[in-house]
């Protein structure tokens, strides 16, 4: 006989490890221990030493379907017989790399008991199991046991109990196991009488009758109303101020998404798995959701059910006839974060709602949903939060430390840093409103709390005023500025675990550079430690202040004055275009004359702004995102219409010609020919070509800009790894020819895929930066 010390690391906590490795012992005659130690599970193996190995090798290849072992070390000891039987003992606070389990959508096994008559959880709105349930959203504190979760103010009924202690059932060692009679209750805000099975099928009716909603969810409160429905998905766009931003749609079941969707290879069991984020979808003209769900858009976001009472609340045995399809669109205002307790929704949703669901299980972190999008058959995220948040991204290289990367303005996401493994949290929200930034102070203090970490070096935005910035001096803790563009492409190049030099393509809305200029249009050389400005696009002057980034036709007025700095020509051709009216002209000529509200400008963002606004798409936007999103809209229409896939286009036979004169080099920095590229656009609206075209060769003319780009810096460089970031390259279109054109020039090409490309990823490239500062 021979004992066996083994310390399994990653996702092994709350997915029903212990019991896994309790009943594989049974099958091998392994006697011992295992034990929740925190940082890893440990486990102590006795018996024949061929039997132990089998044991050990089966823990890997064998793991429950939630579990995610990152590494496992294994020592034998020299050591007498001490085992007489196998157990799982308490578990043991350990300090050391935290690994937290996302909250994880109902299993099928639980869905099939949720509507079991002869089941004792019949209809219970909060049924679990070890492969389900929540989890980040309710720990206090870890290891990950009920005590230390807010269900520790659930006392578990007798019939749970014997569940919790059995390893014959699948509820053994289930933290938040409960059923009907000992777990959370949900109810109706403000009429208190309307508990249980009465407050699901008022909601119920509400819905169906056209009716808003609260519902109080595993992460927050969704607003939700019929998506068949135009008057109630109309009313609840005036309410919640938000006339064309897409809203998310929650479908009943994969019938009901086939029926609206066009589904690509692997997009289905992304979309029934254990994570169930929104996906981006393309919609099919004959389903029948409302235009007004996302008006104008190709695109849909759907999600199915990830939760007991979203499954309840389409299925329910009252009589009530529902929809199948219902928006369910985070609950809170326009740049506030999500709201997670009755009074914080009954302070900020009170004015969007007929009702409100709730429950009286405590959320201890907001967790919104996931967004992605597919590109080339996987995941290429938008919005990183519930099902994903916060599993760590883990770099080769050997670091040591603690570090945190406080993340961008907009879209906020925060990253924890251990050593070589990075923990990006949920989605916080856009600092501009004092609620978020209440909720970024209050959600890194829980969550360095729950990952034991200390950070000793916080890195922050380069801009000076920022909200970010502001929250990590509060934090009493030496800075570590680390620019905007940089920290994107970093970002990428974690993700990729690519510690080697790239050539960083960096494009996105507006970030402060490092000579107090807007940058957004960037070629960087950059490693882990440093980076190089080798070029952008075209600088223009950017007046207008912060209005210039909802409004974009001020950026193309802006560009006009740049390209003629003729007042006459300019107001000509603002006329001709009608992009805004003579006495707002006067502003921007004198902002532009005397320097006030004006700044130079890089910014791609921008760029897509004016281009947008000179062909009419969009003069102004509602959302951040909304001008440059509809003229990828209209490029694609064009394309379709001429029966062109994007990933087969030559860009040397349908990018303007002008793109691919040359790259002028000034002041020892490659300058995209951006400023021709919008020369050429509007000569050829001004001559009545299609916007829809012309949107597409801005497209063609951009992305072959960055190519040629990417080979000048080859050229100075010797490198040939270029990594594409920024919110930018959100952009389907753009993406795809970028990346195949620099492919078909002999580059190797990093994309994101499960960090967004947008602000929300630029934590994890700040954490990196600042981690390896302090091994230097």
């Amino acid at each position: 006989m021979s004992l066996f010390h083994s310390k399994v690391y990653g996702i092994v906590q709350g997915v029903g490890f212990r019991p896994f490795v309790d009943r594989l012992a049974a099958r091998f005659h392994i006697l011992g221990s295992v034990c929740n130690k925190g940082p890893y599970v440990e486990i102590f193996a006795q018996g024949e030493p061929a039997a132990v190995r089998d044991f050990l090798a089966a823990i890997e290849k064998e793991p429950p379907e939630r579990a995610a072992i990152l590494k496992m070390d294994t020592e034998v000891l020299d050591a007498p017989e001490r085992y007489t039987s196998f157990s799982i003992i308490d578990s043991a606070k350990e300090r050391g790399d935290i690994f937290v389990s996302p909250d994880i959508a109902t299993c099928d096994k639980c869905r099939a008991e949720l509507f079991d008559k002869s089941d004792r959880r019949y209809l219970h709105p909060f049924i679990n199991c070890t492969a389900c349930g929540p989890r980040l959203t309710i720990l206090d504190a870890m290891p990950y046991d009920r005590e230390r979760t807010s269900m520790g103010e659930f006392p578990m009924c007798p019939d749970c109990r014997a569940e919790y202690t059995s390893p014959e059932t699948r509820r053994y060692d289930a933290q938040p196991v409960c059923c009907n009679d000992c777990g959370p209750e949900v109810y109706i805000i403000g009429e208190e009488s309307c508990r249980g099975a009465a407050a699901i099928t008022r909601t119920r009716q509400v819905l169906s009758q056209g009716g808003i909603v609260a519902i109080k969810g595993i992460g927050g409160f969704h607003l939700a109303c019929d998506a068949t429905n135009e008057e109630a998905i109309q009313r609840l766009r005036k309410l919640k101020h938000r006339p064309v931003k897409p809203f998310a749609v929650m479908l009943r079941d994969m019938a009901a998404v086939h029926r609206e969707c066009q589904l690509e290879y692997g997009q289905e069991e992304m979309l029934t798995g254990h994570q169930k984020p929104i996906l981006l979808l393309q919609r099919k003209a004959e389903g029948l959701l409302c235009d007004a769900v996302s008006p104008g858009n190709p695109k849909v976001g759907v999600m199915l059910p990830y939760a007991p009472v979203q499954l309840l609340l389409f299925d329910y045995p009252d009589g009530v006839t529902m929809p199948d399809a219902l928006i369910m669109t985070s609950g809170n205002p326009a740049g506030a974060p999500i709201c997670r307790d009755d009074k914080g929704a009954v302070e900020a949703l009170s004015g969007f709602t007929d009702l409100m669901l709730s429950h009286n299980r405590k959320i201890r972190i907001r967790a919104d949903d996931t967004v992605m999008d597919w590109l080339d058959g996987k995941p290429y995220m938008i919005r990183r939060s519930r099902g994903f948040a916060p599993l760590p991204f883990m770099v080769s290289k050997d670091l040591q430390g603690q570090v945190l990367g406080i993340g961008g303005e907009l879209k906020n996401t925060f990253c924890v840093g251990s050593n070589n493994i990075f923990y990006p949290s949920p989605y916080v929200g856009d600092m501009s409103d004092l609620r978020t930034m209440e909720a970024l102070r209050e959600t890194i203090g829980r969550l360095t709390e729950l990952l034991e970490n200390e950070p000793t070096l916080v890195a922050c935005d380069l801009h000076p005023r920022y909200n970010t910035v502001t929250i990590a001096k509060e934090l009493g803790l030496p800075l570590f500025p680390v620019q905007h563009h940089y920290a994107h492409i970093l970002s990428c190049m974690a993700e990729n675990d690519h510690d080697k030099p790239v050539i960083g393509v960096s494009f996105d809305g507006t970030g402060y550079g490092t000579d107090g200029t807007i940058w957004g249009g960037e070629i960087l050389q950059a490693d882990f430690t440093s980076f190089t400005r080798l070029g952008h696009i075209r600088p223009f002057l950017q007046t207008g202040g912060d209005k210039a980034s909802v409004e974009g036709w001020r950026i193309a007025v802006s560009m006009l004055y740049g390209l003629y700095n003729d007042q006459a020509k300019v107001r000509e051709i603002t006329q001709q275009l009608a992009l805004c009216p003579e006495k707002d002209l006067a502003a921007q000529f004198f902002m532009a004359d005397n320097h006030v509200n004006a700044i130079k400008s890089t910014s791609a963002g921008r760029l897509y702004d004016a281009v947008s606004a000179i062909l009419d798409i969009r003069k102004a936007s509602t959302f951040e995102g909304e001008a440059s999103m509809y003229l990828e809209f209209a490029a694609e229409r064009y394309l379709a219409a001429q029966g062109i896939i994007p990933q087969t286009i030559a860009l040397d036979k349908s990018a303007p010609a002008i793109c691919r004169l040359d790259l002028s080099k000034a002041d020892g920095s490659i300058i995209l020919a951006t400023d021709k590229l919008f020369c050429y656009l509007l000569t050829e609206r001004l001559r009545g070509t299609s916007p829809d075209k012309l949107a597409y060769l801005f497209h063609a003319g951009l992305a072959a800009c960055i190519s040629n780009a990417c080979e000048k810096a080859r050229e100075q460089t010797g490198l040939s790894t270029c990594a594409l970031s920024g919110g930018v390259f959100q952009n389907h279109l753009l993406v795809t020819l970028v990346k195949n054109e620099l492919k078909a020039k002999g580059f190797n090409v990093l994309l994101h895929s499960l960090i967004p490309p947008n602000d929300g990823g630029i934590c994890l490239g700040q954490a990196v930066a600042a981690m390896v500062h302090l091994n230097q």
